[in-house]
C-alpha cells in the first residue's frame, strides 16, 4: 500500500483564481485519476477549529491518538529524527531561520526558504560557541536541517527542564503540548517565552529559552555570514523562531 498525505494542499479561495483554490485551479491529471478511481471523503484529523502543525495532524491520520501531554513534541522528533542525543530533562525545539527589519519586526518567517547550508551550519556553529547562558552548566545544540529549518536542544545538569513553556514563534500557539497555527497578522515580533505553570522548572526553561533568542539576535546581526549574505542581496538570518 502507499499512503500520501498532501500537507497543507487545501488552501483558499483566492480572487485572483475567481474564487477556487490553488489545489482547484490547478492542472492535476494525476490526481484526478486517482480521485476518479477511489473514494472520496472527509476527516476532522486532531479535533473541529483546530489547526494543527504536520506532525500531530500525520500522526492522528494514522491512528495514534495523544492525549494532551502524552505528546513528546516534534521537537523531540525532530531533534532525534537528525541525531541530536537527546535525554530525559533536555529541552528540544525546532524554529526557523528568519529575517527581521531594523524594527525587529519579522519580515520574512522562512529567510528565503533556500539558505546555503554553508550559511546555516556557520551560524549554528557560531550560536553553540557564542550564546553565553546565566546558568554555568547550561549548554545548546543547533543543527540545521532543511533550508530555513532549524532544531535547538538545551540542556543543564543543575536540574531538569520543562516543555511546558509557549514558542517564541508568534505563529503558532502551545495548547496542551500540540503545535497550532494562530490566526495570522501583519507586523509580528519575536515573542517572549513564557512558563504555562508555576514551577521552577518552567520558569527556569523559559528564561534560558529567552537568554537564547535576545543574544541570539544579536550574535546573528555581527556575523560575518550576514555581512555577505546582505552583499549578495540575500535574506538575512536575523533570528530563530521557535516552537515544539
Amino acid at each position: 500500500m502507499i499512503y500520501v498525505l498532501l500537507d497543507g494542499v487545501g488552501d483558499l479561495p483566492h480572487p485572483d483564481l475567481d474564487g477556487k483554490t490553488p489545489l482547484e485551479a490547478a492542472k492535476t491529471p494525476t490526481l484526478d485519476k486517482i480521485a476518479s478511481n477511489g473514494v472520496i471523503g472527509e476527516v476532522i484529523s486532531v479535533g473541529k477549529g483546530i489547526a494543527p502543525e504536520s506532525d500531530i495532524a500525520v500522526f492522528n491520520m494514522l491512528g495514534y491518538k495523544f492525549e494532551h501531554e502524552d505528546y513528546a513534541g516534534r521537537g523531540v522528533i525532530e531533534a532525534i529524527g537528525v541525531g541530536i542525543d537527546f535525554k530525559n530533562g533536555d529541552l528540544a525545539l525546532r524554529g526557523n531561520f528568519s529575517t527581521l527589519n531594523e524594527e525587529e519586526i519579522i519580515t520574512d518567517r522562512r529567510a528565503g526558504r533556500q539558505i546555503a547550508k554553508e550559511d546555516a551550519d556557520g551560524i549554528a556553529k557560531e550560536l553553540e560557541e557564542k550564546v553565553k547562558f546565566s546558568d554555568p552548566d547550561t549548554r545548546i545544540v543547533v543543527v540545521p536541517t532543511i533550508g530555513h529549518r532549524v532544531t535547538i536542544r538545551i540542556r543543564t545538569s543543575s536540574q531538569k527542564l520543562s516543555s511546558r513553556i509557549t514558542n517564541t514563534d508568534p505563529a503558532y500557539s502551545n495548547i496542551g503540548g500540540m503545535g497550532v497555527a494562530k490566526s495570522g497578522g501583519d507586523f509580528l515580533k519575536i515573542e517572549k517565552c513564557l512558563p504555562l505553570d508555576d514551577t521552577e522548572s518552567s520558569k527556569f526553561t523559559a528564561k534560558l529559552v529567552n537568554e537564547f533568542s535576545e543574544q541570539s539576535i544579536q550574535i546573528m546581526k555581527e556575523s560575518e555570514i550576514n555581512k555577505k549574505r546582505k552583499e549578495q542581496n540575500k535574506k538575512q538570518l536575523s533570528c530563530i523562531l521557535l516552537r515544539d
